[in-house]
């Protein structure tokens, strides 16, 4: 296996890490007084919160390719197990998607209206995004050129199609447009997984520290054409809403996305006393731990227990300092709830891979037993 990048990428850690504290500060801007989220300052925050859906799903798609690559590479080197890999994967795709049932539980009536469970919210995209892109890489893992040319390509029509998507009705809308009360379809989120996993598989198979930056900096000279080409995109697809659905916008921030992490990876790989500071021990453990931050974070501004929620109490109340002050300590609540959880997963995983390994192995002697 290539020593390129051994072990975990604390940059794309690090990505998702810094990314919790915008999410939660995007989801508390209900706290605020009306009127404010509209103002300059509450546009800019907007604006930047943008960039947390494409750092989630690009960092998924990344984890997936880079671990799916690496089992291929060590099964042809006599040493680990393919099917272990991908079963863990897949039991944890299975977590994403029963955390996002968990909290469309906690938000709708999902017992009396059944459709609720199937609104496509940010966890639902991570899900099903991960289920997609796993069918692409699980073939395609011991092929790795492959795999970055169908990645991309699929990407691209991902993010291309997208436009076309807001025409679909029936029961296809819910998963490709928000007609259906979708907030993340699958078009065009599902293209920056993909994208991730183009990254995830050079990584894997890098033989240098500077195979990602270059992949970065090409991915660039593709997205800031497109994002000058904006007034062109406008224009170049059928009436769609543009903030969510047109290339130009998603180039725009697979941009800034890009700077972001080649500044991290800069971090990682030339700073190595500053990637020890506390910092980015915080970004290490919300990085490594955004689906409970996402859930407790949800759940502490919005699930009302014994009539208390920040929403019940707080929401469109606060000006700017109450609303700086409630969002830091929604912050620190959901940094200490997720550490904790963290801590207890440490605990209970080496458990869970044992008992998936006893039964992959108790399936192999079924399967040779009959002919023995």
């Amino acid at each position: 296996m290539s020593a390129a990048y051994a072990g975990r990428i604390r940059a794309f850690d690090w990505l998702r890490g810094l990314s919790v504290p915008f999410m939660i500060q995007c989801h508390a801007l209900v706290l605020l007084s009306p009127g404010l989220p509209d103002s300059d300052a509450g546009l800019m925050l907007r604006w930047l919160d943008g960039l947390v859906a494409p750092s989630f799903l690009l960092a998924a798609g990344f984890a997936l390719a880079l671990l799916q690559v690496r089992a291929a590479r060590s099964a042809r080197e006599g040493d680990g197990s393919v099917a272990f890999r991908r079963a863990k994967t897949l039991r944890r795709i299975g977590g994403v998607l029963g955390v996002a049932t968990l909290v469309n539980w906690m938000w709708f009536p999902i017992f009396r209206e059944p459709r609720w469970i199937a609104r496509v919210d940010i966890l639902h995209c991570v899900g099903l995004s991960l289920l997609i892109v796993f069918a692409v890489v699980a073939p395609l893992a011991s092929r790795p050129r492959a795999l970055i040319v169908t990645s991309a390509l699929v990407a691209t029509a991902f993010f291309f199609v997208a436009p076309f998507g807001e025409a679909v009705t029936g029961p296809w809308a819910m998963l490709v447009n928000k007609s259906t009360g979708a907030v993340f379809p699958l078009l065009p989120w599902t293209g920056y997984v993909f994208l991730g996993a183009v990254f995830g598989t050079i990584a894997a198979t890098a033989r240098d520290v500077y195979a990602l930056p270059r992949a970065l900096a090409l991915m660039m000279g593709v997205t800031v054409p497109l994002w000058l080409l904006t007034p062109v995109l406008r224009d170049a697809f059928p009436p769609h809403a543009f903030a969510t659905f047109n290339p130009a916008e998603h180039a725009k921030r697979l941009t800034v996305v890009a700077v972001i992490l080649l500044g991290l990876l800069h971090i990682e790989h030339r700073m190595p006393r500053l990637s020890r500071a506390p910092p980015i021990w915080i970004l290490d453990v919300f990085g490594t731990s955004s689906m409970s931050a996402y859930f407790f974070h949800e759940a502490l501004l919005f699930y009302r227990l014994n009539g208390f929620s920040f929403e019940a109490v707080w929401g469109h109340r606060a000006g700017w300092a109450a609303y700086a002050g409630l969002t830091a300590l929604l912050v620190a609540l959901t940094f200490g709830l997720s550490w904790l959880t963290d801590r207890l997963y440490r605990r209970v995983s080496p458990l869970l891979d044992e008992a998936l390994r006893r039964l992959l192995a108790s399936g192999e002697r079924s399967a040779v037993a009959p002919g023995a």
